[in-house]
């Protein structure tokens, strides 16, 4: 009678070690994209507290506010998520840039929301244009774009 052995060998499970080590190599580094995008998905909303104003002056009577103060807004730096280091108003334009809890691959970077307005019509709303995203038809997009988050870390309205 022969002798069956069940089970595995050294050699097969190193084998199979090595296989599972290689596929968590190429799943890591696409992981930490997806958890960076995540991070500038979740800093956007806050940009919310200074649309309200910028809206408002821009419907009342045509303008934009120049900074945090003409917004009425705290100091840059005194409006802050686990994400954002600093919410700037420039010119009507949000600055938010990252900084506190966020991936150091985007610390220090800048997403800019910039309204795009109806010259001739004051009363239509704003519509918030999202980093390097182009403005809806027939609007004119107001200020400067100092996005400098990379592409692959922006969400798709935002490219």
């Amino acid at each position: 009678m022969k002798n069956m052995q069940a089970g595995f060998s050294a050699m097969e499970m190193m084998v199979v070690v090595a296989i599972i080590a290689i596929l968590a190599m190429i799943a890591i580094p696409s992981q930490m994209g997806r958890i960076i995008k995540e991070q500038v998905v979740a800093a956007i909303p806050l940009a919310d507290i200074a649309k309200e104003p910028i809206a408002a002056s821009w419907k009342a009577a045509k303008t934009l506010p120049v900074d945090n103060k003409e917004a009425a807004l705290p100091a840059p730096e005194k409006v802050v998520s686990n994400f954002v280091s600093a919410l700037e108003v420039k010119d009507g334009i949000i600055n938010i840039t990252f900084g506190n809890k966020a991936h150091p691959k985007i610390a220090g970077k800048i997403l800019s929301l910039r309204p795009a307005v109806i010259e001739e019509s004051q009363i239509v709303p704003i519509a918030w244009v999202c980093g390097n995203a182009k403005a809806p038809d027939q609007m004119t997009i107001k200020g400067e774009n100092k996005t400098n988050v990379p592409d692959e870390y922006l969400p798709h309205l935002c490219r």
